[in-house]
């Protein structure tokens, strides 16, 4: 489905045949869906409702399996006060506790007006 929405149609992600002679010998999900799990625990969570995503800073570490479980995970690093943005070191890891993504992000946060 992802690959209908992004375009994407890179073969290690739709066809199993074609991902079995890559080094993964696996299909793996889309860098870019599994980032997109920061968007519900910057909007709905950590600063929550009202937050606008700035800048997202990544780095893959792992290949996401189909079917794994991921955590994300979201800290914040830094208040820049001038501006009132908040950025979060971000970390994604599988069902094993293994990193597949890390990075940061940075959020203005909803007002208190």
């Amino acid at each position: 489905m992802f690959a209908g929405i992004s375009g994407d149609f890179n073969p290690v992600h739709i066809n199993s045949e074609y991902a079995k002679t890559t080094q993964f010998k696996e299909r793996i999900a889309h860098g870019p869906l599994t980032l997109s799990l920061i968007a519900p625990v910057i909007g709905m969570i950590l600063p929550g409702l009202g937050s606008i995503l700035l800048d997202i800073q990544a780095r893959f570490q792992c290949p996401v399996r189909i079917g794994d479980t991921i955590t994300a995970e979201a800290e914040v690093s830094e208040k820049l006060a001038k501006n009132k943005f908040v950025r979060f070191k971000i970390r994604f890891t599988n069902q094993e506790g293994v990193e597949v993504i890390t990075g940061s992000v940075l959020v203005l946060p909803p007002s208190k007006d």
